[in-house]
């Protein structure tokens, strides 16, 4: 498995996590290392591995919260910015946070927690073209997102990789979490032969989310996440689902299936790219809202409110995302190209509204 290390790396490791204990207090993960299955030996593990988080909302946020203060490097990838309808279920983020990428305040909250944790920051959106990069010297990769396309994705790059990952989940009062492991035996496909159809399922924006909720999910998913990095052999493939309201905890087997296009034949459909040239427009789903994500683009965001300011209202420009209001739509723009356009649900008019303002 990829997260094993020489013991020279391991011993490195070690050292490096204990020197903010030089001036004698105690080693900061000293009640974690007396754990059996841990000690000092599966500290430097923990300390020598890199995990990928994707999406830091709740289930992400709360799961790189309990990893980043087990002390692992973590890189953390989000595509959106704090709102305050965030802070009543995602715990890292406080009113100083608002507007702010989630990837970036995430950092500077982690950073507060442990100064020498190695962390890195994506401020991006996962898709098929850039996953299998951004998982490549990685770990292990913890599912923080809110939608079964991206999981589809998450789950054929680590195919493609061959290092495991954790899907996590939850709404309502109720989630589920699953670890796969790197063999990639069974999948996610073999439990999801394919994505719900849109509107077929339950969001936090229809159906709520209740904290208490999280945090079980994100608890569950984030010892799977230690099993794994710690050598720990995974048990019969099962998702566990809870209920925490009817304080339910069943568990589901999950077969292998001997067709599936991901796991069974390598095909890794969720790899495949989008057309060359399409700007790719995706409806958020209970946020009257598109994502529009060009194929390549990087922007200078001080030009970009600048070049708006005469010929629309520049609500916010703060070096991370640049926010305006224009034919009746509220704007929000990306370093990386992306836009996400508020007070609409068709792909073509936000693709059109892009070309117009920002363009293509």
């Amino acid at each position: 498995m990829s997260v094993q290390k020489s013991s020279g790396d391991a011993a490195d490791a070690l050292a490096a996590g204990d020197r903010v204990e030089a001036a004698g207090r105690r080693p900061r993960h000293a009640r974690q290392r007396r754990f059996p299955a841990v000690g000092d030996a599966g500290q430097a593990r923990l300390a020598a591995a890199r995990v990928l988080i994707v999406g830091l909302g709740a289930t992400g946020g709360a799961v790189a919260d309990l990893l980043a203060r087990a002390g692992i490097g973590l890189t953390l990838v989000d595509r959106d910015y704090v709102e305050i309808t965030n802070l009543q279920r995602q715990t890292l983020f406080a009113m100083a946070d608002l507007d702010q990428p989630k990837a970036e305040a995430a950092r500077r909250r982690l950073a507060a927690i442990d100064p020498e944790l190695p962390l890195e920051v994506r401020i991006a959106d996962l898709h098929a073209g850039n996953a299998v990069a951004l998982g490549r010297g990685h770990d292990l990769i913890v599912d923080g997102t809110d939608n079964f396309a991206a999981r589809f994705v998450i789950n054929d790059a680590a195919l493609s990789l061959g290092i495991p990952w954790v899907y996590c989940g939850a709404v309502g009062a109720s989630g589920a979490a699953m670890a796969f492991g790197a063999q990639g035996r069974p999948c996610l496909r073999c439990l999801h032969p394919d994505p719900p159809e849109p509107g077929s399922h339950d969001t936090c924006e229809t159906a709520g989310v209740l904290q208490p909720a999280v945090a079980m999910v994100a608890g569950l998913a984030a010892m799977e996440a230690l099993r794994i990095l710690l050598g720990e052999a995974l048990p019969p493939a099962a998702l566990q689902y809870v209920d925490a309201w009817a304080r339910a905890y069943p568990r589901l087997a999950v077969a292998a299936r001997a067709d599936c296009p991901s796991c069974a034949l390598g095909l890794l459909p969720a790899l495949q790219p989008e057309g060359e040239g399409d700007a790719l427009a995706t409806v958020l789903c209970g946020r009257d809202a598109v994502q529009v994500r060009p194929p390549s683009a990087a922007l200078d965001l001080a030009a970009l409110a600048e070049r708006l300011e005469p010929a629309c209202e520049v609500e916010l420009a703060n070096g991370f995302i640049v926010r305006f209001r224009a034919d009746g739509l509220v704007t929000t723009v990306f370093a990386d190209g992306r836009a996400i356009i508020q007070g609409l649900d068709d792909g073509g008019r936000a693709r059109g509204h892009y070309a117009r303002w920002i363009g293509l």
